[in-house]
């Protein structure tokens, strides 16, 4: 599977727009596009929550 099967339409632009422009892009953008952290939701007594990230 490539990372291009993964990734949404928005991330994709993001993407294809900073590799258009030449530019590196940081460990922390990196992480956005990945979506290291996005949130995180779980199923709690048939209400779904949202875990909280630190």
């Amino acid at each position: 599977m490539k990372l291009r099967d993964l990734l949404s339409v928005y991330d994709k632009k993001k993407l294809y727009a900073s590799a258009v422009k030449n530019e590196k892009l940081s460990r922390k953008d990196w992480e956005d596009i990945m979506g290291v952290q996005r949130d995180t939701y779980r199923k709690v007594n048939g209400r779904i929550r949202r875990i909280k990230r630190n």
